[in-house]
């Protein structure tokens, strides 16, 4: 699961005029991944590479209980929530950033191999979707899909940013299951993960600023406002 984390972000959005912008929800939907990446850097998590892990890509992700069980999740989402809060003073805008948190968590649950946790410890979960490859495929691009659309349906302003936003969504995507697999999960294999989700928050905010919410000035209005 990749770009599928930002399905709900799109969706939190096209729910209500009070969620917070497009690129907050981004952040908030890949916030758990950012800080997993950031703790590998400094030796506090871990992933290997253990080819035949799973069908779709070698990544063993052995050492994650601070970002991913869904007690440390929670955390997670309990921060965004009051960082949301403390800028927006919107208790509806905090909660559904947390909730866009969550998410995260349990896309991964449908996806990974068994190596989440409830709270730490030796018990994993995870239903392994990515030992099927086509059903896995189907449905982030189902995810992301209906996503996008909701969010266009619920949203008035000019579609190019957002196709240019979903085109490389689809090219990063790509890269990631039909790219040569990874060599080596060190340090370039990290910032250039990093270096991904930069790139799609940037033009998540970039397609927030030229996109209203239908709710916050009706369906009437054909520009948005100054």
């Amino acid at each position: 699961m990749f770009i599928g984390h930002f399905a709900p972000a799109l969706a939190a959005r096209a729910v209500t005029a009070e969620a917070p912008k497009l690129g907050t929800l981004f952040i908030a939907a890949q916030l758990t991944d950012w800080a997993f990446f950031l703790f590998a850097l400094g030796g506090i998590e871990h992933l290997r590479l253990v080819p035949g892990i799973t069908a779709m890509n070698p990544l063993d992700f052995y050492d994650y209980p601070i970002t991913h069980s869904l007690i440390g999740t929670g955390g997670f989402a309990f921060a965004m929530a009051v960082a949301v809060w403390f800028f927006l003073r919107n208790a509806v805008a905090a909660t559904w950033a947390a909730i866009v948190v969550m998410s995260h968590w349990v896309l991964d649950w449908i996806s990974h191999r068994p190596d989440l946790t409830i709270a730490g410890g030796e018990h994993k979960i995870g239903l392994g979707l990515w030992n099927y490859p086509l059903a896995a495929m189907g449905v982030e691009l189902a995810l992301v899909g209906l996503a996008v659309w909701w969010y266009l349906r619920r949203t008035k302003g000019p579609i190019g940013p957002v196709a240019i936003l979903v085109a490389v969504m689809l090219v990063f995507q790509a890269i990631n299951w039909f790219g040569p697999e990874p060599q080596d999960v060190g340090a370039p294999f990290l910032f250039l993960g990093m270096f991904a989700f930069g790139v799609l928050t940037f033009l998540a905010f970039w397609v927030g600023k030229t996109r209203w919410h239908r709710n916050e000035i009706g369906l009437g209005v054909a520009s948005p406002p100054r």
